[in-house]
């Protein structure tokens, strides 16, 4: 089974009133999952980090786990770090990878 997750976050102001959302896809095209949820006061790369990590714990909550998974993002700070060719300077922002890798070990 593959999956194609689309995830997004963002606030208003920096920071400011931030929220993610998230579309989980079958290879079909056909939506298994989607959710939107307002997190408070964050900076806009903080609510894109949280949004990849939504959707893992989301995933680690089904019985059978995809195959594959494709994640998709417009933020290019997010996708850059998390592939490992930017550095991760900010200590915030170190510790949404620190989750999302320990999240992605659990798959």
């Amino acid at each position: 089974m593959t999956l194609n997750i689309f995830t997004d976050g963002g606030s208003r102001g920096n920071p400011g009133p931030a929220a993610v959302g998230i579309v989980i896809k079958d290879a079909a095209n056909k939506i298994q999952h989607s959710f939107g949820q307002t997190i408070g006061t964050a900076t806009n790369n903080i609510a894109e980090y949280q949004a990849v990590a939504a959707a893992l714990q989301w995933l680690l909550q089904q019985p059978v786990k995809p195959r594959t998974i494709n994640f998709f993002l417009d933020s290019t700070l997010v996708v850059n770090q998390l592939n490992g060719l930017w550095k991760i300077k900010d200590s915030h922002l170190r510790q949404k990878v620190i989750l999302i890798r320990q999240l992605e070990a659990s798959l």
